[in-house]
């Protein structure tokens, strides 16, 4: 890696609340003199939004924006190939401002590492450019403190579930697991909770969205329309509560 190159900074700026995102990241941040997110078409993003008020006017805005979101699209469209030209296009351009010398602080929302978008940068410039990876606070925990549900004690085993997952593969994981984190919710709430009923799980799942954000929401599963769900929302299991 050239010396004269600029650094590439992956940083986790929590789940929402301004004061979750840590020194280091914080540090980093100020220091860099471009900003790089990713955002849905039309809106600010997440991730920027969080760390708006600690950005200087002089440094650069780069926004990275998706082709698409959670929309369902008609054939021919792929949305595997238009998430990875995507990647493709936007690693090429933080790339542009690393080869002319300029540091780039990458946002990501949650932890860089945890179903971050973040890694996918990662992946096609890690060996590239000097790289180095902030971990933040992840949506999960922030999650757990927000309802005040410890998610495992002792000897218990956490899964973290996508809830993209088919209802069939879903009840098995869930069926195998003491504790879990059902990620990635949006439209695929109702088929969730209709697996955590079949599993007699109702009355231990626990509801979150937008964790720590001004607008975060927690409300009984039974109550909630499925229309409703937005694609930062979370299922928590918690393990059962062990007897000291």
């Amino acid at each position: 890696m050239m010396a004269d190159k600029g650094r590439l900074f992956g940083l986790g700026v929590g789940p929402g609340d301004p004061e979750l995102i840590t020194l280091k990241a914080l540090k980093r941040l100020r220091a860099a003199p471009v900003v790089a997110y990713m955002a849905a078409r039309g809106k600010a993003g997440n991730a920027i939004s969080i760390v708006a008020e600690y950005l200087s006017e002089d440094q650069i805005r780069l926004p990275l924006i998706y082709p698409v979101t959670t929309e369902k699209l008609p054939p021919p469209f792929c949305y595997e190939t238009a998430m990875s030209d995507f990647y493709d296009a936007s690693a090429e351009a933080v790339a542009a401002h690393l080869e002319a010398g300029r540091d780039v602080a990458a946002l990501c929302e949650g932890d860089p590492f945890l179903y971050g978008s973040f890694m996918y940068l990662h992946d096609r410039l890690a060996t590239r450019y000097e790289t180095e990876v902030v971990p933040g606070v992840c949506a999960m925990l922030a999650c757990a403190s927000v309802v005040g549900a410890p998610l495992v004690y002792r000897n218990q085993t956490l899964s973290v579930i996508s809830g993209v997952l088919p209802a069939e593969e879903l009840a098995r994981r869930l069926a195998d697991c003491e504790a879990a984190a059902i990620m990635k919710l949006g439209s695929n709430f109702a088929k969730v909770r209709a697996v955590l009923a079949d599993l007699g799980l109702l009355d231990r799942a626990l509801y979150v969205e937008r964790a720590t954000m001004a607008n975060q929401r927690t409300e009984a599963l039974a109550s909630i329309d499925p229309a409703s769900v937005p694609y930062f929302a979370m299922i928590l299991v918690p393990g059962r509560r062990w007897a000291s």
